[in-house]
């Protein structure tokens, strides 16, 4: 019997909704036949945005979308992506299997996106390859209004009105694809880049700068020393590659004991925060530097048969417990985790969604955030439950993870149960609260190397579950094993 205790009296921070972000990205299919096929296509659409899609990410509430990159977004410039379609410059996308990339998809199109799924845009600019104007122009164009020259080719353009846009990253990766820079180097490029990413009207930009590899402690230093002051937050990337940067490993055939590095590289995501936070703490006492995690998930060595470097991947019930303990990490940091963006939305590394001509599957992962939306812009709920190691070898992991959140009354509990062989009876005590009512859904399969395929699209999908006791008070539930359960209370 594994002990979970719910103190009610204690709520800790508000989740950030942002927290549960995405990243699309010029990268294989993710753009192109992912989410955005053509107004012209008879894969069904509105204004070139695959409808099928849309609709499934609207299910998922996504709240924020990264666009263009990625390492794409610092060879990336903005104006080949205006105007009329037959104007528009060809390019060859270097870092991404060196297809051209026709820029059919631009600001326009993705600002279009972000309004179909009702999400926030995230803009990262082209500081590797860019210059100062061209960055503030790109700002200029999106956001003023008034009479300017960005205002007026906007204009020409089809748009009169400007958009809104918060979220603003100062390049991408500068420390690797975005410039290999020095963090000193880098700290005052961001200063300088930062200057000219102005507030226009009633429009205020957060500002992110690119923040450090894994954990490279040393970037996250310098660059907060020589220009923390001049950020609204911080990024961090950090992807788990089971067997190592190089071979990664394949995506669903995998063994026990690799089932369990996977997930142990997973939970070191709550060791990089802390890490990164306390060094943020030294220049930043005050906490006004946030942390976005833009970049996560688990990144596998592509499909074999499929263009390496488009970076396809299946998707297993191995990566909704690395979604789900990776979520509750997220979850537990809520008052310093600003932002997070699963790497990526479609048809690349993680995807919560797959795409085929016009047939669509939704992943485990994507099962996941179904289950954990409720935790969006809810009040963090303090919550301890108990523990024990499993695995194989020194490949271990936490057998169990937990988020409880609040808003509106409703209580959401999220768990996941990493065992691949045991189930654990759970006796659940809420302090400061009754149960009037508890539902549930969990997500579980025959086998962790399960998937969903578009011959079999609904091997691995949720399900209710009302298999709840109560008894003094006590709620009681067994969590099956390798599984991810959302409990509803009210």
């Amino acid at each position: 019997m594994s002990k979970l205790v719910i103190n009610t009296y204690n709520k800790k921070a508000k989740i950030n909704r942002n927290i549960y972000g995405h990243f699309s990205e010029h990268l294989g299919r993710c753009i192109y036949g992912g989410l955005f096929v053509g107004k012209n296509s008879e894969i069904e659409n509105v204004n070139g945005m695959r409808k099928d899609v849309v609709e499934a990410l609207k299910k998922i509430r996504v709240p924020v979308l990264r666009w263009p990159g990625g390492c794409f977004a610092d060879e990336y410039h903005w104006k080949d992506g205006i105007g009329p379609l037959e104007n528009r410059k060809k390019m060859v996308n270097t870092h991404w299997g060196g297809v051209v990339e026709d820029n059919s998809f631009g600001t326009h199109e993705f600002m279009e996106l972000c309004e179909q799924i009702g999400c926030e845009p995230y803009i990262n600019g082209n500081v590797g390859s860019g210059t100062v104007q061209e960055m503030s122009e790109w700002v200029e164009y999106m956001t003023f209004d008034g009479v300017s020259p960005m205002a007026r080719l906007r204009a020409e353009n089809g748009r009169d009105e400007p958009w809104k846009v918060k979220y603003f990253a100062v390049g991408n990766e500068n420390w690797g694809c975005g410039g290999n820079m020095r963090p000193e180097y880098y700290a005052d490029l961001y200063r300088r880049f930062q200057t000219y990413v102005r507030n226009y009207g009633d429009n205020r930009i957060y500002k992110i700068a690119c923040g450090a590899n894994v954990d490279d402690y040393r970037w996250t230093e310098t660059v907060m020393r020589m220009a923390g002051r001049h950020m609204n937050a911080i990024s961090l990337h950090y992807y788990v590659h089971p067997r190592g940067w190089v071979e990664k490993g394949p995506s669903t055939d995998f063994g026990e004991k690799e089932y369990y590095t996977t997930i142990k590289k997973a939970v070191f995501m709550d060791t990089l925060i802390k890490n990164h936070l306390g060094i943020m703490d030294r220049f930043d006492p005050w906490h006004k530097v946030g942390l976005v995690v833009d970049e996560w998930g688990a990144w596998y060595t592509s499909e074999p048969g499929t263009n390496l470097g488009f970076l396809y991947q299946q998707n297993t019930m191995r990566d909704a417990i690395v979604a789900a303990y990776t979520l509750n990490i997220f979850n537990s940091h809520a008052d310093r985790v600003v932002m997070a963006n699963l790497a990526q939305i479609v048809n690349v590394l993680q995807a919560v969604i797959l795409t085929e001509g016009d047939r669509i599957l939704l992943t485990p992962t994507y099962h996941v955030f179904d289950l954990y939306k409720a935790h969006q812009d809810a009040e963090l709920i303090d919550s301890f439950i108990q523990t024990e190691s499993v695995g194989v070898d020194d490949e271990t992991c936490p057998n169990l993870s937990v988020s409880v959140s609040e808003k509106d009354g409703i209580m959401t509990v999220t768990l996941a149960n990493a065992d691949l062989h045991k189930d654990y009876p759970i006796d659940c005590e809420l302090v400061g609260r009754s149960i009037g009512s508890v539902s549930g859904r969990v997500l579980s399969s025959a086998k962790v190397n399960d998937y969903n395929s578009f011959d079999a699209p609904e091997t691995v999908v949720p399900a209710k579950f009302g298999d709840f006791t109560f008894e003094g008070g006590r709620l009681g539930f067994t969590m099956p094993r390798c599984s991810v359960m959302e409990i509803t209370i009210k």
